[in-house]
């Protein structure tokens, strides 16, 4: 006792000092070492039973648990039986009689060990594990100790961590299964006797605030009046102890529908019990009471009368994740929506919308985490007994119902219901004669409308998001009752459209629409006003799909008031000594006008987003209503354009201002969303010769022409030049280059003295115009396309905007410069952004306007070549030249033809010098790294060329990679240019096989087999070689990105077959790759791994078990000379290559729980050994009995387990 009494004071001095702010980091080590040397040592948990007994340190209390979870989970099966059983009684023992002045953490800690101990030995060597948990939940003194035990039991056992076999794993499933109605028979026992205890005392006659409500209008939900009876009893009032239990009890049901299927344990006086309690969550008066009575402690009990709601929920919700539903439950579903919906119609009561909202904010407060009553602890040293507060944490696990977090509200949980009703189970109980689908939408709807938050209104918008999904798939696979349905619904969606936009505008919902952000992004690069709005447009899409009439008629009547405003403004404007001025100054005329400026840019949003609900077949039938959106928004367009209202003065710049070019700004958008419809009315157009869609045309140019300014506001513009290019690449109008307006364009662009517009302005509004220049027009034939005439103005509009960049000669710029190097750099960076942006988009097109695009622009490639050298060490300019290029070779390379590309090519590779790479890529940062990635995507688009073409280049791009780029970057840490080289690598020989593999077809039927000719084999000895490395470098993505690669050539070319690859590479490759799973550095790509050993050990067995596996033993540390000896002897592997064959190729299990094929299971267990070097016999042992357990025993596994035993570390 001495000697551990010693050990207890030298162990808590120890502890202390180690989290002792002064404690250097040095000091903390050598305390780390002398812990762990103890807690390696045989009978140490002999003094860490001790420790446990006789301190109240929490560190050393934690650090003696900590010593017993590593024994049990680690090197249990190699502790004396005797010992196992001492500890077995001890620990629970201790456990019960300490329970009440532990700390939580310690509490909570000293059960998941004893848990952990029954995970590894019930029922066999611990068959009353189990029964203690249920007597100590049966007692009242020990009931909240038991339900934690419980709890603790469920998280651990019935969802394991992965070091447990399949096996052992349904083993303990099946003997929870089996206890699965014995818990739920107690836990339910539990909760109605608390709430029949506290029930009596709590029953008030009417008219008391307690007494039951009645007059419901769902009271038809529940079909017995003794459910409408229970569900009307007033909430008793629970005191602390009943609370805390309840709680427990209720964690333990949430975690135990998390993984128990739904069955007949689940009865239905545990529903009703569920939902009784679910009351609370959602009982206003109850908290207001203990509020009112005035003491703190009354306060908290309301606070946790809520949590018990919401921990109720919770439980509702588990049952509610669970697509799989048996038939026999599907009545019991049906009872819990009835009753769930009671407490939404309880929710929703009032029809006093102050009330409801009221309410829900209310109900909305956070349950904090459970506080377990104040119990006495005592304290080492001489301190004297105090109360604390032992708060248990409320660590929710499960399936979708539950958060997960530590705080959570009673409407969160009930929006998640809704949520799970809607998506899981709607299609179900839709069928249900007795389940009212109207009327709960009706619900829906005020809960909805009535959310405290915007978050909770985000949610419940989702819920009808999902509703209006199912109906459009119902209505689009039963077409012939679509009516009927729709009929079924229309009210309802008809309702949800119009509160739906309110909520949009300001005019109806001013106060809370000025609360949100319109500033800060968020992760999606919205600010939450554009996220509110973008929700919401979303669910008036969705109605518009169903009901297109009533959308189109209840939507364009707001819109068109709005616009009645904005189009009415001319007569306020008038002319002041600068310029114009808006004549509206009073402060509420001017906040009226910014609502509905706000509300008017909202509804242009709107409309366009219903722009694809009147096109493809529904285009002749809408065409009248589309017509009427289009010509308004045309007119609206114009008028802004006209009177330059994005110009005016006003009493608020600083809000009128931005509302009005917001205003005008979204017209333009609203009308390019109707580019595809304005494309299909160009056909029809085209057929009749209509006026009418000349005139929309030329109305939009003159609307979006005066726009393109540089005295425009850059929000404006860019929304202009959207609409161009839309006109120009979608629409594609015969006429649109003869309109005056865009005559007038191309003038501004090609006008050398007019001043350039923002860079990305410029290069829309020059994409546009070669596009109107380059595309062919719908519906006319080839020699109807004027592509001569055509052809002349694309190459003057070229020639205008490469004028100052083709100036660029290198006799101007080197060695003496006529501009200064900034200047050069900035016309290279303008020009080259126009020009790349025109090839980019052109690619994709026909063979006339890539010939066209390319013929205007050989002048200024040609350019582009010669000024390359120039600007070699400029890598800003490099990078900017090879972005050029690399869209020239990806969509015009047939166009500039062999020799020229030759050029190109053959100039890259004479300038990109070893000296120059590794300049670019060791000294000029991410701009260098970028300009060598694209200069080897260059060439992987060159050796991608079929054809004889460019193979002379092979040589020379493979000894570029190998000889010059690749000893620069292998071994660097930083990924940077490694993934592009190695795809390069890959291209080039993924598509030039036959550079390296000749065959032929008389050499293989002479042959019987085609052993191909190898030619230019230490080029493909290199390329494999450097595979090979990447294995053994940290990056993961690249790792994962060459295994593909290997894999590819395998699948495609049968890499692994190559003789070369045979013998000199495959178990070079096999043993880097196995290295990796025993260091574990990859294990995200284990079955990655996995695969790619089997495939290669496969093409030849008999070399990988004769010669592979003897010299890999032979390498291997931490296994001696006789192990090494016994596997070699044992592994007769016969049986393995047949059920190999057998079975096909078998995906290697690197995990007990994964593994599946018998054959590649057996090497498994053979590399075993290699992961637990170092390890004592204890945890090496625990892992084979694992894996064994896992699998039906056969001549192979006995043989692997005869290795298994003959090897385990002494």
């Amino acid at each position: 006792m001495a000697s551990e009494e010693a050990s207890l004071r030298a162990l808590e001095s120890l502890m202390t000092e180690f989290f002792h702010n002064s404690t250097t980091n040095e000091r903390k080590r050598e305390i780390e070492e002398l812990l762990n040397n103890f807690a390696q040592q045989v009978g140490a948990w002999r003094f860490c039973l001790y420790f446990l007994s006789s301190t109240r340190n929490d560190y050393v209390m934690m650090y003696s648990l900590t010593v017993f979870e590593n024994l049990i989970n680690k090197m249990w099966l190699g502790v004396p039986s005797q010992d196992k059983m001492e500890i077995r009684s001890c620990l629970p023992k201790l456990l019960l009689a300490h329970h009440k002045t532990l700390p939580y953490f310690i509490r909570n800690k000293l059960c998941k060990v004893i848990v952990d101990i029954g995970r590894q030995d019930w029922p066999m060597f611990y068959h009353d594990f189990f029964t203690n948990i249920l007597q100590l939940i049966q007692s009242p003194v020990t009931t909240p100790l038991g339900l934690i035990m419980l709890k603790t039991t469920s998280e651990e056992l019935a969802c394991p961590r992965e070091d447990l076999s399949v096996a052992r794993k349904e083993e303990l499933r099946k003997l929870l299964l089996d206890q699965v109605q014995t818990v739920l028979s107690l836990l339910t026992g539990i909760l109605e006797t608390v709430w029949d205890k506290h029930s009596v005392t709590a029953a008030t006659p009417p008219p008391s605030p307690t007494s039951g409500e009645s007059g419901d209008l769902l009271s038809n939900l529940l079909q017995s009046p003794s459910s409408a009876k229970l569900l009307n009893q007033p909430i008793p009032i629970l005191d602390a102890e009943s609370e805390y239990i309840c709680s427990l009890a209720l964690e333990c049901l949430a975690h135990l529908f998390s993984w128990i299927p739904l069955s007949a344990s689940i009865t239905p006086s545990l529903l009703t019990t569920i939902f009784h309690f679910a009351r609370f969550g959602c009982d206003i008066r109850a908290r207001k009471m203990a509020s009112v009575n005035g003491s703190s402690q009354n306060c908290v009990l309301g606070q946790e009368r809520g949590r018990l709601g919401v921990l109720a929920m919770s439980c509702i919700n588990e049952l509610m994740s669970k697509n799989c539903v048996p038939m026999e439950f599907e009545e019991y579903l049906l009872r819990m929506f009835q009753q769930t919906f009671y407490l939404l119609q309880k929710i929703t009561k009032d029809n006093n919308a102050h009330t409801v909202k009221s309410r829900l904010e209310e109900l909305d407060e956070r349950s904090e985490v459970v506080q377990e009553p104040r119990l006495p602890l005592m304290h080492s040293q001489g301190q004297e007994r105090r109360s604390v507060e032992l708060r248990g944490a409320w660590k929710q696990k499960g399936g979708n119902g539950m958060k997960g977090c530590l705080t959570c509200s009673y409407v969160e949980k009930f929006t998640d219901f809704l949520r799970l009703f809607v998506s899981v189970h709607l299609r179900r109980i839709e069928s249900y004669s007795q389940f009212p689908v109207v009327e709960f939408l009706t619900l829906l709807f005020k809960y909805t409308f009535h959310q405290p938050t915007h978050e909770g209104y985000f949610s419940c918008l989702d819920i009808w998001t999902l509703f209006l999904d199912y109906l459009t798939s119902k209505i689009k696979s039963r077409l012939g009752d679509k009516e009927a349905v729709l009929n079924r619904y229309e009210d309802a969606l008809v309702l949800l459209l119009t509160e739906v936009l309110n909520r949009i505008q300001f005019r109806y919902n001013q106060a809370q629409l000025e609360e949100l952000d319109d500033e800060t992004l968020d992760d999606d690069q919205q600010t939450e006003w554009q996220r509110y709005l973008r929700q919401s447009l979303e669910v008036v899409a969705k109605v518009m799909e169903l009901l297109p009439t009533h959308a189109f008629s209840t939507l364009f009547p707001v819109l068109q008031d709005n616009l009645d405003v904005y189009l009415g403004l001319q007569q306020f404007v008038v002319t002041s000594g600068s310029g114009h001025r808006l004549n509206i100054t009073a402060e509420n005329d001017c906040r009226r006008l910014h609502c509905s400026l706000r509300d008017l840019s909202s509804l242009l949003q709107a409309v366009g987003r219903l722009a694809e609900y009147f096109i493809g077949d529904v285009f002749a039938a809408r065409f009248s209503d589309a017509l009427t959106v289009v010509e308004r928004l045309v007119k609206v367009t114009l008028y802004g354009s006209q009177i330059k209202l994005y110009n005016i003065e006003t009493a608020v710049p600083s809000v009128l201002k931005p509302d009005l070019i917001d205003v005008h700004a979204q017209s333009l958008a609203a009308l390019q969303a109707y580019s595809h419809w304005l494309a299909q009315y160009c056909n029809e157009a085209h057929r009749q010769n209509t006026q009418q869609f000349v005139t929309l045309i030329s109305t939009t140019m003159d609307a979006v022409t005066p726009l393109i300014s540089t005295k425009v506001q850059d929000k404006l513009l860019l929304s202009a030049c959207h609409l161009l290019v839309s006109l120009a690449t979608t629409v594609r109008p015969v006429f649109l280059i003869s309109i005056p307006a865009v005559q007038k364009v191309f003038n501004r662009i090609t006008d050398a003295s007019a001043q350039r517009l923002v860079d990305k302005a410029q290069v829309l509004v020059c994409r546009a115009l070669s596009n109107i220049l380059l595309l062919p027009w719908p519906n006319l034939p080839e020699n109807e396309q004027q592509w001569p005439v055509r052809s002349i103005n694309h190459a003057s509009l070229i020639s205008a905007l490469s004028r100052d960049y083709r100036n660029l000669k290198p006799s101007a710029v080197a060695p003496q410069r006529k501009m200064p190097l900034d200047d050069t750099k900035v016309i290279i960076h303008q020009t080259l952004s126009v020009l790349e942006d025109i090839v980019e988009n052109i690619s994709g097109e026909s063979t006339k306007s890539r010939q066209i695009c390319y013929h205007s622009l050989q002048e200024s490639v040609q350019v582009s070549l010669a000024l390359f050298p120039a600007f070699i060490h400029q890598s800003d300019v490099t990078d900017e030249m090879l972005s050029f290029f690399l869209t020239l070779f990806r969509g015009l390379r047939v166009q500039m033809g062999v020799p020229f590309t030759e050029q190109i090519i053959q100039t890259f590779l004479n300038m990109f010098t070893r000296e120059q790479l590794a300049e670019s890529i060791l000294h000029e940062g991410s701009t260098g790294c970028r300009v060598v990635e694209k200069f080897l995507k260059i060439l992987q688009v060159v050796v991608q060329e079929p054809g004889q073409v460019f193979k002379p280049f092979l040589p020379s791009i493979i000894s570029l990679c190998m000889e010059q780029v690749y000893p620069i970057v292998a071994e660097r840490p930083s990924p940077d240019v490694k993934a592009e080289l190695f795809e390069l690598l890959f291209r080039t020989l993924h598509h030039n096989w036959r550079y390296f593999f000749k065959s032929t077809v008389l050499a293989s039927v002479q042959r019987g087999v085609a052993e191909e000719q190898m030619e230019n084999e230490p080029q493909f000895s290199a390329i494999m070689q450097a595979f090979g490395q990447s294995f053994l470098q940290p990056d993961i993505h690249l790792f994962k990105q060459n295994l593909f690669y290997l894999e590819t050539l395998n699948t495609k070319q049968k890499l692994y077959h190559k003789k070369i690859f045979r013998t000199t590479m495959l178990f070079q490759f096999v043993n880097v790759l196995l290295q990796v799973l025993v260091h574990k550095s990859h294990d995200l790509l284990q079955e990655e791994i996995g695969i790619a050993i089997y495939n290669m050990a496969s093409v030849d067995f008999d070399g990988f078990f004769a010669a592979f596996l003897p010299e890999f033993l032979t390498s291997c540390d931490g296994v001696d000379t006789n192990q090494k000896n016994v596997l070699g002897r044992n592994f007769k592997m016969d049986r393995v290559r047949r059920e190999a064959r057998l079975q096909g190729r078998q995906v290697w299990a690197l995990t007990p729980s994964a593994c599946s094929g018998r054959g590649a299971g057996c090497l498994h267990v053979w590399f075993v050994p290699l992961w637990f070097r170092g390890s004592s016999c204890h945890s090496w042992m625990t892992w084979c009995c694992a894996w064994i357990e896992g699998y039906v025993l056969s001549p192979v596994l006995l043989l692997c387990l005869s290795s298994l035993v003959l090897t385990a570390p002494q």
